[in-house]
């Protein structure tokens, strides 16, 4: 018996939608399943360098939740390349202004760091409250 390795074309053609909804789930563990959906590990057809994954919108990401003091100790840093150009946030003022970030940056960081992982990010739809554009998708609700 041969092991079938699953071909891009194949892989495009059978992705499906799912729902997501993120209020009051832990932000890494909410993270680390739709790692998994975006690159295909919940499917018997995964191939590690073909991107089998499927896409995933997640709604309510303002209020998401974090435990412990990650609200106020967690910080997110950006640089622009220039001398001091260092800038800092925390957790709990980055989920007010943009309520998608922590999110995004959190299963970002759970996908490979190369060009397969930056096809895997364009499939995630993130949105702060529980209206997504995504219903002629007929996308599926996901329980985490």
């Amino acid at each position: 018996m041969m092991t079938s390795s699953a071909k891009p074309a194949e892989a495009a053609a059978t992705r499906k939608w799912w729902v997501v909804d993120a209020k009051d789930q832990p932000l890494g563990r909410l993270a680390s399943k739709v790692a998994q959906l975006l690159s295909g590990k919940h499917k018997p057809s995964y191939t590690p360098h073909v991107d089998t994954g499927d896409f995933v919108v997640i709604v309510n990401a303002s209020q998401v939740k974090v435990t412990g003091k990650k609200a106020t100790d967690k910080n997110y840093y950006t640089h622009s390349g220039y001398p001091g150009a260092i800038r800092k946030e925390s957790f709990r003022h980055l989920i007010v202004k943009h309520p998608e970030r922590p999110i995004e940056l959190a299963v970002k960081g759970m996908l490979p760091k190369n060009v397969l992982g930056r096809h895997m990010i364009e499939k995630l739809k993130v949105y702060g409250n529980g209206e997504h554009p995504h219903q002629a998708q007929k996308p599926e609700q996901f329980k985490v």
